[in-house]
């Protein structure tokens, strides 16, 4: 389905980015993974390469427009194009509005939208020169939560994305470049966390999941993500597509 795409996966070490990474060399992508630890990325990479696919590890700092530029001329030198980028790198701010300080805020602006606005950018020649280049950029559900409480700086990051999700499939539709944005629900270390913090709210949060459970990094959101960027999904763009078991309502 993927054959002869080069991937590019911020976040690649652990988590959704990692059960992304996995799904999109299954599929025959060759994958750029990046994180800040790369011990985390050549580990995923190896996984990679043990199962018969291509990957190759780049530690970058994703908050650093520096390090942003280095890693993308490095993926295109080292693996010859750049046809996918999956922004999924976050730092989350979380909590009531008055206990998040603006040091968090700030660094969850940096660490999203502002990355990805970086990364869209210097990915778009590359992605424009394939003729078929896919953006996929990474939201939430607590955006549309029914309670907003304790989630509103992190929402408000998210919901920044999304916007610049929009805006650059309008733009670069006649690129031939696609843009979407996934809200998944996943059993990433980041949700693991919360449900030990806060199990009663967690219970609850499941109960409304119409499917009564979490999705699984690689088998429900990577496969996913990899139909997404496929030619079969080719006249989809602008879109949030929830991957949540259908609990968010994003209308």
């Amino acid at each position: 389905m993927l054959g002869g795409k080069v991937a590019l996966v911020t976040g690649a070490g652990q988590g959704v980015g990692r059960g992304i990474a996995l799904a999109l060399a299954k599929a025959g992508a060759a994958v750029a993974l990046a994180g800040r630890t790369r011990s985390k990325v050549e580990t995923v990479a190896q996984e990679i390469s043990d199962a018969g696919g291509r990957a190759e590890a780049f530690e970058s700092d994703v908050k650093n427009a520096a390090s942003l530029a280095a890693l993308v001329d490095g993926v295109v030198a080292k693996l010859g194009s750049l046809d996918i980028l999956v922004n999924n790198a976050q730092e989350v701010p979380l909590g009531p509005l008055l206990s998040v300080d603006d040091a968090a805020f700030e660094a969850g602006f940096v660490s999203g939208p502002l990355a990805s606005f970086r990364l869209m950018k210097i990915c778009h020649p590359h992605l424009k020169r394939t003729g078929e280049g896919v953006i996929i950029n990474l939201a939430t559900s607590a955006a549309v939560r029914w309670d907003m409480a304790g989630y509103g700086a992190y929402s408000a990051v998210k919901q920044a994305t999304r916007s610049l999700t929009r805006a650059a499939a309008a733009e670069w539709g006649p690129d031939g470049i696609r843009v979407l944005t996934v809200a998944p629900h996943a059993d990433s270390p980041g949700l693991k966390a919360w449900i030990e913090a806060r199990p009663e709210e967690a219970e609850a949060f499941f109960q409304t999941i119409p499917l009564r459970r979490i999705g699984r990094c690689e088998e429900d959101i990577g496969r996913a993500v990899a139909a997404l960027c496929g030619p079969d999904m080719g006249y989809l763009t602008g879109a949030t597509v929830p991957l949540d078991g259908g609990q968010a309502n994003f209308d």
